[in-house]
């Protein structure tokens, strides 16, 4: 393990880099990509350079990350329009996520009472300001602001997103 680790940590460090602007995770990732290609190396089938397919273990480890960490994140932006911040954050993949995300988000939205779904949507996919909703829903601004803290709440327990084993 020590001279694949020397063989390849740079090159690997470096791969991770730039996709990754974190130097702790992109260290985290690293190890995790290596070791994941050290302990699968008998799979490894010689019909591309070892590099590239450590690569693509790299790859689907960033896919991960993002997967579980950013885009749970995003839903709960200050900025509304997850997409917008996707599109910046995930390479070739991310139309795959975002199709992923949506579904998911989607069922997840289906499992919420008393509204709290569709609340959820006007706010943060419709991207509609409070009093828009107040008026929308036709219940006083307060009533909107204490739903959302609730359905927001709810959210959180139901989403099972980031909890997948992958």
């Amino acid at each position: 393990m020590k001279e694949f680790d020397k063989k390849y940590r740079r090159s690997v460090e470096k791969f991770v880099s730039q996709k990754i602007e974190d130097a702790g995770l992109v260290e985290e990732i690293t190890n995790d990509v290596l070791w994941s290609a050290w302990e699968s190396r008998e799979n490894f089938n010689h019909k591309c350079e070892e590099f590239s397919w450590i690569c693509s273990i790299a790859k689907h480890k960033i896919i991960d990350y993002y997967r579980k960490k950013k885009i749970k994140q995003v839903l709960f932006s200050n900025n509304p329009i997850y997409e917008e911040i996707a599109d910046k954050a995930l390479t070739p993949e991310r139309d795959v996520l975002k199709n992923e995300l949506k579904e998911e988000i989607k069922n997840t939205f289906m499992e919420l009472n008393e509204g709290y779904g569709k609340l959820l949507r006007l706010k943060y996919i419709d991207g509609l300001k409070i009093k828009e909703i107040s008026s929308i829903l036709k219940i006083s601004l307060k009533a909107v602001e204490s739903r959302l803290s609730r359905a927001k709440k709810q959210f959180r327990e139901a989403w099972n997103y980031d909890r997948k084993e992958i």
